[in-house]
């Protein structure tokens, strides 16, 4: 084959198994970061916000990123910030800390299992899927995960498929606190639904997010 049209082994092998360019293996270092910043400030900053974050990072390496490309990787990432509207952002933040009192207030401790629950979101690189959101839930008295759920969004749907999953494997039988932070998904619509439902299916369960 390769003698009949006139290339090398090497030649022929290179075009049977391309390397990416340079600008995609780059795309696929900076949406790793975009991802870490995205998350790490709980999914608050937009193109700009993490654009000055970027740069940041990329100064000592000599690197620079766009705004434009930037939003080209979040879209392609399919994640965009939370927005709130600056002048209702205080009391709006107001009720939902009385809505959701700090129930467990930096007491940790437990006699038994199902006591008190914590919830949290990380994301996590995987061989098949790239980058991905993992969801849990951690029982305090055991500090085993009881629960959990992984996609490529960070959506509500990933914290509810986490609570069914906890709420699958546990028999609830007396007052329990679960213990998250005021992220959107935790304090969706759907999500507190499931929660209500959860109360009337099981006595004296108290369903609490922390205070920021």
């Amino acid at each position: 084959m390769c003698r009949i049209l006139g290339v090398s082994r090497a030649q022929y092998y290179r075009y049977r198994s391309p390397k990416p360019s340079k600008r995609r293996a780059e795309d696929a270092d900076l949406k790793q970061r975009i991802l870490r910043i995205f998350a790490e400030f709980k999914q608050r900053y937009g193109v700009m916000k993490i654009h000055h974050e970027l740069n940041l990072e990329l100064q000592p390496l000599q690197r620079r990123c766009s705004p434009r490309r930037i939003s080209r990787l979040m879209k392609e990432l399919d994640i965009h910030s939370v927005t709130v509207n600056k002048w209702k952002a205080a009391s709006a933040s107001k009720t939902k800390v009385e809505q959701r009192p700090n129930l467990l207030k930096q007491d940790f401790s437990t006699t038994g299992l199902n006591q008190k629950w914590t919830a949290d979101m990380t994301y996590i690189q995987t061989k098949r899927n790239g980058w991905c959101y993992l969801s849990t839930i951690m029982d305090l008295h055991s500090r085993r995960i009881i629960g959990y759920s992984f996609s490529k969004k960070m959506a509500t749907d990933l914290v509810l498929k986490t609570l069914e999953s906890a709420v699958k494997n546990r028999t609830i039988t007396g007052d329990l606190i679960i213990h998250t932070d005021l992220g959107s998904q935790y304090t969706s619509d759907d999500y507190n639904q499931r929660l209500t439902e959860c109360q009337g299916q099981f006595k004296n369960v108290g369903f609490r997010q922390k205070e920021m």
